[in-house]
């Protein structure tokens, strides 16, 4: 015997209306006083790495002006973190580079091991200096040698933590603004990103022409929300 298998919304049940689905939900975003996951430590080599990732310049604002740190944060401290939706069993063994993420640790996990066991390393270097107190020609260095793989670290692999971090850090700073990072749509802004605006039309036939208007969120723009 066929199943009867029916449709169903967010918000109910059948027909669908529009507008009618459940909104989204923001992200907790960590005050200034602390954050959710990150330890202080752990706080300060995130700090310092995206900074250097996605630097402050004539341009615009940087991923720590983004919050980016933020970002990491409620990530890791969530569903993300936890790896609560991918497959984490064995058999472990090693993968193809076309495979992405290999390792048994869940990203949370990963964070916390490579960055105590990078700033081990970079004490031993460095007469006991962690990374974020380096001056920034030493940190670019160091983050080329994670991306290179060149720094062996105990536990962790430290050219997989960096090409999780280098992702993390531009989810950071181009996601939408609902999920804790892209303050005030710094990144949008930077590369002409018109958001989740609904109707393009008028603007379809403007070939090699700026976009006029301001990105628009999921949640829309701060300024429609005052009154």
């Amino acid at each position: 015997m066929i199943p009867i298998v029916s449709a169903v919304t967010l918000s109910g049940s059948t027909p669908w209306h529009e507008g009618s689905a459940d909104a989204p939900h923001a992200a907790l975003v960590a005050l200034p006083a602390g954050y959710f996951f990150l330890t202080p430590a752990e706080a300060a080599f995130v700090e310092a790495a995206v900074a250097r990732l996605i630097p402050k310049d004539d341009m615009g604002p940087g991923a720590i002006e983004a919050g980016v740190p933020g970002f990491i944060d409620s990530q890791l401290a969530g569903d993300y973190g936890q790896a609560s939706s991918w497959y984490m069993q064995g058999p472990w063994r090693a993968g193809e580079k076309t495979q992405g993420y290999q390792t048994r640790m869940t990203p949370a996990a990963l964070y916390r091991s490579a960055i105590r066991e990078i700033d081990h390393e970079v004490g031993k270097a460095h007469d006991g200096t962690l990374f974020h107190t380096l001056a920034v020609e030493d940190q670019d260095a160091w983050l080329d040698r994670l991306e290179k793989g060149e720094v062996s670290l105990p536990t962790t692999d430290a050219k997989t933590f960096f090409t999780m971090l280098l992702q993390n850090t531009k989810e950071g700073f181009w996601s939408d603004p609902i999920y804790g990072g892209n303050r005030d749509m710094v990144g949008w802004k930077l590369i002409g990103f018109p958001g989740a605006r609904y109707d393009h039309r008028e603007f379809v036939s403007h070939h090699n022409e700026r976009y006029p208007l301001p990105p628009v969120g999921i949640s829309g723009r701060p300024e429609w929300k005052k009154g």
